[in-house]
């Protein structure tokens, strides 16, 4: 029976595919510049400095709160010229800004370099890939997200060996300079290849046949709230819960990978074998960003945010437990959990409200989501500071994963989302 391609998770065209690799790659950098590449950067340019890794951490914390006033504007500015333009330019941005980073003079410099390093991957990567996959994707956004976060989980099977290299040979102001330059040739790339809406290339919204674009998703124009606010948008309880419970998954997940290298060799490993142990956790982490994205679309965002927030509590608690089977342990479910965090920040405000206006409602609920996530890096450098080891961190990432599955439970799931509607109501409601 021919079912319109409304069920296959692989059959995404050319065109498909290469927005998905594109937002994959801005994943990886994402990674690779601001979390786990800190592992190794934010030591070798606070000895450069003369000062302490947490006070590096901490500015990397001022960077990501300043970051916010970076997406808010950005948020706009995707509003304005598009996805396609916003990635590419603000891909470019984070890799002059990461060249500043390996070369800044003192902590100030750093500080400033950092902050457009993150408000501009973070901007090119949440909300214009985010935009982008709700508008080519939005019935299949949890299976793609899967596979975009992959790159995440890539970039902490990569990036930091090969940060690694590149600044033990060359030190850091150079050794920077590689994984730089590839983010800048990857925003020329998306200048000249990426498209905002499948529309624009003959394509149906996740590749789905005419006859069921037309019978199951919204083709109208005067159905539900036509045009969303920011005040309005601010009002509404959904927009705060998405963003709070989203969030709250990526202080965690964030928090976890930006200082394992230094958990685990606080544990007994050496840097090798600490280094080593991202890298398994990483690759266990792309086999779990397909499974969380596949479960998140059969199943429901909601359903599965549940589950993933008692999974990863689990996971912080064994590892916090410091004995060898709840470290294993641990190092197992935290791989399987990495990649679903970031999938659900896209995915939750997806299915809430949609991929009508959606640049629009990921213009505001992106900023609240960044201020959220920058607070890991606080507690890990006030933790680090205070105690020198990031134990009670990570009692504090669990208790934030259980109240955040206290908070996924308040959600209306499908609240505005006009193709959710249209294809329950057996209709497109063109009106």
């Amino acid at each position: 029976m021919d079912t319109g391609n409304k069920n296959s998770i692989i059959k995404f065209g050319k065109y498909g595919w290469g927005t998905i690799l594109y937002c994959l790659l801005m994943f990886w950098f994402y990674v690779g510049f601001v979390n786990d590449g800190s592992n190794i950067t934010a030591p070798a340019v606070a000895e450069k400095l003369g000062v302490l890794p947490g006070t590096i951490l901490n500015m990397n914390s001022v960077a990501g709160i300043v970051g916010v006033v970076f997406f808010i504007i950005i948020g706009q500015i995707n509003r304005v010229i598009g996805a396609r333009l916003t990635s590419a330019i603000f891909t470019v941005v984070a890799g002059i800004g990461y060249i500043c980073i390996g070369n800044a003079n003192s902590v100030l410099l750093y500080t400033v370099a950092m902050c457009f390093v993150v408000g501009g991957i973070m901007s090119a990567g949440y909300i214009a890939g985010g935009t982008l996959v709700a508008q080519w994707f939005p019935k299949k956004k949890g299976v793609v997200m899967g596979y975009t976060t992959m790159g995440r989980n890539l970039a902490s099977a990569f990036y930091v060996p090969i940060i690694t290299w590149l600044v033990g040979s060359f030190g850091v102001d150079r050794g920077v300079m590689v994984p730089a330059v590839a983010s800048i040739v990857l925003g020329v790339l998306g200048f000249f290849f990426i498209r905002n809406t499948p529309g624009e290339r003959n394509m149906n919204p996740d590749n789905v046949s005419d006859e069921v674009y037309q019978t199951e998703y919204f083709t109208g124009k005067g159905t539900g709230k036509e045009t969303w606010t920011v005040q309005g948008l601010l009002k509404t309880k959904e927009l705060w819960l998405a963003a709070i419970t989203t969030g709250f998954f990526q202080i965690c997940s964030v928090g976890v990978m930006s200082q394992l290298v230094v958990r685990n060799i606080s544990l007994g490993f050496t840097q090798n074998q600490a280094i080593s142990l991202m890298t398994v956790i990483a690759c266990i982490g792309v086999a779990g960003s397909w499974l969380v994205g596949v479960l998140d679309d059969k199943i429901g965002t909601k359903k599965m945010m549940i589950l993933f927030g008692l999974w990863y509590m689990v996971a912080l608690l064994a590892n916090a437990s410091e004995t060898k089977v709840g470290i294993y342990l641990s190092i197992f479910m935290i791989g399987m959990g990495i990649g679903g965090s970031a999938n659900f920040t896209t995915s939750l405000p997806a299915s809430i409200f949609g991929r009508h206006e959606f640049d629009k409602v990921n213009s505001v609920i992106f900023p609240i989501q960044g201020l959220i996530t920058a607070l890991c890096f606080a507690v890990n450098g006030v933790v680090l500071n205070l105690t020198g080891n990031l134990r009670s961190a990570y009692l504090v990432f669990a208790g934030v994963a259980a109240v955040d599955v206290l908070l996924v439970l308040l959600i209306d799931e499908h609240r505005f989302n006009k193709d959710w509607q249209a294809a329950n109501a057996g209709s497109n409601n063109k009106k």
